[in-house]
């Protein structure tokens, strides 16, 4: 295939790619807002973010949720063009677009759950879990559902030192605290917090993935026969060279990832092959490649 050849493939597959991402995020904001409209909005939790101020003002006013998403929405989405990536924000217009129509038009008139009689935790956790899911594969596919999120992520690009994390809990802090004010209502408080646990969890296993993994380093005077009982093993292992700062005597340092199932077999051959050897593990929230998880 000739250079002209590749480069309409590159563009063909980059094409493809983008229409999939809108699809998955159509996708998305439709299960999202199925969470909102099932059992969220109905028993008036607020799960954070402008959701969940969208569902506190509609308690109390005659206009829809969706309406309300989209109208917060506009002036961060303004903002966004001008300081984020114009190819995720393109992507996040289509996102809060698709969930203001999901939440007030195709799926306004679906059956709801009404948590009577102290059943406000299960309306919590099952809204938690389909709206996790919507802003997980929304999060796959580049995109977020507008909101907070826009103005976390403009935060972070000016002030890099603050984490992302600590912001989020802030917002979503404020958002509670105005639901509390609303509602005068701790259940109803406590049951906006489990959602968003909910949601935060299953954000993490869609984005980073459910295998939980360890990275090793393990520092021996038998490097050699380690590295040969883990191969012998089919664990992939690297030989960094390093060097003794007090010695000045060269050695090999093994590096290797493991899934957690695979832990504790290899610090069975580490103990059995060199009993004095100094290990350091590390948790690994992602690893992609071979053996892991697909680089995508």
């Amino acid at each position: 295939m000739n250079l002209t050849g590749e480069s309409k493939g590159k563009k063909e597959n980059k094409i493809l790619r983008y229409v999939t991402d809108i699809l998955l995020i159509i996708v998305a904001n439709s299960i999202y807002a199925l969470g909102v409209n099932m059992f969220v909005s109905p028993n008036n939790i607020a799960p954070g973010g402008v959701t969940g101020v969208s569902v506190i003002i509609s308690s109390i006013t005659p206009v829809p949720v969706g309406v309300l998403i989209a109208g917060i929405n506009i002036p961060l989405i303004i903002l966004g063009f001008i300081f984020l990536n114009r190819k995720i924000m393109i992507k996040t217009l289509v996102s809060v677009i698709v969930l203001s129509v999901m939440t007030d038009v195709v799926m306004v008139n679906i059956p709801v759950y009404d948590a009577k009689e102290g059943n406000g935790i299960l309306a919590a956790i099952f809204g938690g879990l389909l709206m996790g899911f919507g802003l997980g594969l929304n999060y796959m596919r580049e995109s977020t559902t507008g909101g907070t999120d826009i103005i976390n992520k403009i935060v972070t690009k000016f002030r890099p030192t603050i984490r992302l994390g600590k912001l989020v809990l802030i917002t979503d802090s404020f958002v509670v605290a105005f639901g509390l004010i609303v509602y005068r209502d701790l259940d109803v408080i406590m049951y906006a917090i489990i959602s968003i646990f909910v949601q935060s969890k299953i954000i993490d296993v869609m984005v980073y993935g459910g295998q939980e993994c360890k990275f090793m380093m393990i520092f021996s005077e038998h490097s050699s026969s380690i590295s040969e009982q883990l191969l012998s093993k089919n664990f992939g292992v690297t030989l960094l060279k390093g060097e003794g700062a007090y010695s000045r005597s060269e050695r090999e340092v093994i590096a290797l990832a493991v899934h957690k199932s695979d832990y504790v077999r290899v610090r069975r051959v580490i103990k059995e092959t060199d009993p004095r050897a100094f290990v350091v593990i590390t948790g690994a929230s992602e690893v992609l490649g071979e053996g892991f998880q697909k680089l995508e």
